[in-house]
């Protein structure tokens, strides 16, 4: 199983960014798949998540409202639209995805099996 982020960089507050991953090596499809970050000196923590079983959504409070996620079966592909950027969102973000099938997704990153490389968002203010 592969994930690569991409589509991070620099940015002014309040601006916008498109994150995108793409997975191979498994059935995409089948898996709850969520995006998380990390900042200097801090736990990583989840952002927002998307389930294979329904396609429910689940966002942290911090994002809820500015970052919309959402997924392409097809293309194997996962995305993070991030709006009203805050210097706060400053991190590193990662995807990966959880092997558990048939539940809905959860933002607690210790659950998630298969992580890519992250992609860097600084946010300037």
């Amino acid at each position: 199983v592969q994930l690569q982020a991409s589509g991070g960089g620099l940015v002014q507050s309040g601006g916008s960014l498109r994150l995108s991953c793409v997975a191979s090596g498994l059935n995409f499809a089948a898996y709850n798949i969520g995006w998380f970050r990390q900042a200097p000196g801090k736990e990583r923590e989840g952002v927002s998540c998307i389930s294979s079983k329904d396609g429910s959504i689940r966002y942290d409070d911090s994002v809820r409202g500015r970052f919309t996620i959402s997924r392409d079966n097809a293309k194997k592909m996962l995305y993070l639209q991030m709006d009203n950027l805050k210097p706060e969102d400053t991190a590193v973000y990662y995807c990966a995805i959880d092997n558990l099938v048939g539940v809905r997704c959860t933002t607690h990153y210790y659950e998630y099996d298969y992580w890519g490389k992250g992609t860097l968002v600084t946010v300037s203010s």
